[in-house]
């Protein structure tokens, strides 16, 4: 049966990879959710809840939006919006089937597929859930109003794809140590709670504080959004170039190291997990 299978074309092998990848996705999708509509809900309320309690923290300090003249909730929004999609994909991937998995067996599947997958499922989520919760901010509270709307989708698919390059890394790294690999991503997740800057834009920040956060992609980039959404604030140490770099370089990383553990992996590794 094999020798008589057709060689297809480039266009056709990736329409169908495509094809597959979305298919995943679903699945992927209806595997976290079990009710699409409730994994929709939650994913809203945990961001309505991180935004409260951001809120209620400048609130009771008295910090106020830290030199940026505008909507103080969008303020608020533009950061937990990027961090929740930054992280959240990074946890798609890393939890997303290794080569152990036995959906492997299943041909044309593999970890590439199932990366694209967990990656696009958690993307459609978080599109959702923005989408929801900027339109009832704007319905019931506030008409909206962003300096660059365009600059502002493009930085929430950096973040997005940012998270996806962080977790092939863990990814490839799982089959190895599963427990410690899970341990390094919740840190990473807990540490961008703070270091993604998502509390304060770099300007503000005094000079020997900045290179604690320059290292970090996630801060660029909310930075970077900031200055898309307000006319009054213009970034001036953080770049676009720098998060774009550093992700392509960590998704070369992830790949390879996930190919070369992909040709190393026994079925017996799944009885780490």
């Amino acid at each position: 049966m094999l020798s008589n299978r057709s060689q297809d074309g480039w266009f056709a092998s990736g329409f169908t990879l495509l094809e597959l990848i979305y298919h995943s996705a679903v699945r992927s999708v209806r595997m976290q959710h079990g009710n699409a509509m409730m994994g929709l809900l939650m994913n809203i309320l945990q961001t309505l809840m991180l935004v409260a309690v951001f809120y209620g923290m400048y609130l009771f300090a008295g910090w106020g939006g830290n030199g940026i003249r505008g909507d103080f909730l969008l303020y608020l929004m533009t950061g937990v919006f990027l961090y929740m999609c930054h992280v959240k994909a990074m946890g798609a991937v890393v939890g997303a089937e290794g080569p152990t998995s036995a959906m492997m067996k299943h041909a044309p599947m593999n970890t590439i597929v199932a990366i694209g997958a967990a990656a696009f499922g958690e993307l459609y989520i978080q599109l959702l859930s923005v989408t929801v919760v900027l339109f009832l901010y704007h319905a019931a509270w506030t008409p909206l109003e962003f300096h660059d709307l365009l600059g502002c989708i493009l930085m929430l698919l950096l973040a997005w794809f940012s998270g996806v390059a962080v977790g092939t890394i863990f990814l490839a790294m799982k089959p190895w140590n599963p427990k410690a690999v899970n341990l390094v991503s919740q840190v990473y997740s807990r540490t961008n709670m703070f270091a993604s800057g998502k509390m304060f834009v770099a300007n503000s920040l005094p000079g020997y504080m900045l290179p604690y956060f320059m290292w970090n992609p996630l801060f660029h980039i909310i930075d970077q959004a900031r200055g898309f959404a307000f006319l009054n604030y213009n970034p001036h140490y953080t770049s676009v170039l720098y998060p774009v770099a550093v992700t392509f370089a960590l998704l070369l990383l992830g790949l390879m190291g996930e190919f070369y553990t992909r040709k190393r992996a026994s079925i017996s590794w799944s009885a780490k997990h």
